[in-house]
Parts: structure tokens; C-alpha cells; sequence
């Protein structure tokens, strides 16, 4: 999986992983093996006590589900949105979870009594992607979920860049007259096939707006059959990005939006097909046959938390050779 991990602490071989979201906690309890033998999802507070508090009741709960004790835990991994200081364990700007700032991997390692390492949730799911695939050399894991994110991992380990924004492709603009993005410019990736950015230009009520174009598509509506398009040619073109751009072997397309399985896969791979037709360069890259659709429900953010948890800081690493 990575090549730096913790020994177990003095007999606590359990391995924790949260994917921590605005709504929900995907936590999974992991082995010396390497197995999942428990998972548990529950509602995520709102707020800075209530985000730890909820970190600590899921565990107690896990422990529960899985049969060991909580002194069993030997790792806390969390993959948590917003800007995330991996270093510190510090979490600012998590709007989604009422959090502007946060010292996550402190507060809740002093309650639960392990410690706990933090990573921004994509780059978390691209992780444990790549690990519960069990893709050696490089891939990106594309998010398509209400934004775009994407995360790439490259012989087990997140590649970062520079200042830690490789790979984010949401914000790339394709369109400068395309639809005005909340970062402020206009047409980027995330105003095509981001699932908020879909549903504001349906405009139409709904549980699952991305679902009903794709249905109203379907049975020939005018608008929805553009939103489709859309959606397809933004995810093609994050996609083309992430290929050209790192030269990833693997696309691994994950998120919310996988709920929308074969139909969504289907688009996407059309999408990539039709804008190869006319360059024999693209058509060279096989852009089709490079990508995949995470099953809808995988736990490979939480898995990927779990890794995180278990994995020497990269300045505790001493270099040989």
C-alpha cells in the first residue's frame, strides 16, 4: 500500500479510517491483513466540537461492530474536506462542516488516545483507490461528486506538487465564456460536470438533480439533453487533463456522481472517443480504455483514511542509500 508504516503501537494492531463528509461519516475498522472487519456510517456534527465528538463516537462504534476493544486502535487516519495542513493535522475553511479552523489530529488524539493524521478527503480517496485496486505506478482518482477534485497517487504515495495542488483540475477553465464558476472564473471543469453546478442549471426540484437530466435527457428534453452533454465533456476533459498533464496510467472516476454507474461510464468513454476522432495523437493515448468507475458505496476513502492513519510522516523517513 505505502512504504512507510507504523509498527503496531505495543499490541494495538487495529487500523481506523473516517471519510469524514458534510452529511455523513464512512469509517472503517482495518486489520494487520490488510481486511476490512467493520464498517459504520453515521451523521456528521456540525461545527468544531461536534466534527470531534462525532470522529470519537463512530470508533467507540466500530469497536462495537468489529469485536475488540477501543485500546485496540492503534491509527486514526480522517480524509476531511477543506484545506487541510497535513503536517499539523489543522483543518480550515471546512464550510461544509461549520469549520473555519480546527486542530483536528490534536483534539482527537487526546480523547481517543492513538494518534490521528488528517488528509484532504480526495486526496485520501485516491489513496485507497489505488491500494483496493491494486495499482502500482501511478493513477488519478477523479471526485465527481457536488464539485471536482481529483487526487494523484503515484508507487503508493499522494503526489502533492509543489504547494499541494496537483492534480485539481476542477478549476481549470475550458470555456472562458462558459457558465461563472464559484471560484470566479468562468466555464471551468467543475461549471460542466460538477453536480451542484448541474443541478443550479437544471433549476428544476429534485433529490438527485444529475439523475433526473440524465432521465429528462432520455426522454428527449431540450435542456437536459445539453446538461448531459455537458457532464460528459466536462468529465472527458479532467480526464485529458489529469492524462496529459501527469501521465497517469489509470483514471479512477469516483464520488457521488458513481451512483449513476454505467450510464455515467458509457458518457464519459463516448465523450473521450469522439474528441480523439480528429487527432491521431489523442487517439494514440487510449484515453477510453485508461479510466474506471468505482462501484457506487466503496469504501476506498475510508480505506485510503485508514492508510493515511498508519503512515510514517514523510520527515520521520530516514532516507537510505
Amino acid at each position: 500500500m505505502t512504504d512507510a508504516m507504523t509498527a503496531d503501537l505495543a499490541g494495538r494492531p487495529i487500523r481506523v479510517g473516517l471519510d469524514v463528509g458534510g452529511t455523513k461519516i464512512d469509517a472503517v475498522a482495518v486489520d494487520p491483513s490488510g481486511d476490512i472487519i467493520a464498517r459504520r456510517r453515521r451523521p456528521t456534527g456540525w461545527g468544531e466540537d461536534a466534527v470531534v465528538a462525532s470522529i470519537v463516537d463512530v470508533i467507540t462504534d466500530l469497536a462495537v461492530d468489529g469485536g475488540f476493544a477501543s485500546t485496540a486502535v492503534g491509527t486514526v487516519g480522517v480524509g476531511i474536506p477543506g484545506l487541510v495542513d497535513a503536517d499539523t493535522g489543522r483543518v480550515l475553511h471546512a464550510v461544509n462542516l461549520g469549520v473555519e479552523s480546527l486542530d483536528l489530529s490534536e483534539r482527537a488524539s487526546a480523547i481517543v488516545g492513538a494518534p490521528v493524521r488528517v488528509e484532504n478527503d480526495v486526496k485520501a480517496a485516491a489513496l485507497g483507490a489505488a491500494a483496493l485496486r491494486g495499482i502500482e505506478g501511478s493513477m488519478a482518482y477523479l471526485n465527481l461528486g457536488t464539485g471536482v477534485a481529483a487526487g494523484i497517487v503515484v508507487d503508493g504515495a499522494i503526489w502533492r506538487g509543489s504547494r499541494g495542488t496537483a492534480g485539481e483540475v476542477g478549476h481549470l477553465s475550458v470555456d472562458p465564456n462558459g457558465r461563472v464558476c464559484g471560484c470566479g472564473q468562468r466555464g471551468c471543469i467543475e461549471t460542466f460536470c460538477g453536480g451542484g453546478a448541474l443541478a443550479r442549471a437544471w433549476g428544476r426540484p429534485g433529490a438527485l438533480p444529475v439523475r433526473d437530466i440524465l432521465d429528462a435527457a432520455e426522454s428527449g428534453d431540450p435542456t437536459a439533453t445539453a446538461l448531459r452533454a455537458d457532464l460528459f465533456h466536462g468529465a472527458a476533459a479532467a480526464v485529458r487533463a489529469l492524462v496529459l498533464s501527469a501521465d497517469v496510467e489509470r483514471v479512477i472516476i469516483g464520488g457521488g456522481l458513481t451512483a449513476l454507474g454505467d450510464r455515467l461510464f458509457t458518457g464519459i468513454r463516448g465523450a473521450l472517443r469522439t474528441g480523439a476522432e480528429a487527432s491521431p495523437f489523442m487517439r494514440s493515448l487510449q484515453l477510453d480504455d485508461r479510466i474506471e468507475l468505482l462501484p457506487d458505496g466503496s469504501p476506498a476513502a475510508a480505506f485510503g483514511a485508514a492508510i493515511v492513519g498508519a503512515t510514517t510522516p514523510s520527515k520521520e523517513i530516514v532516507p537510505h542509500g
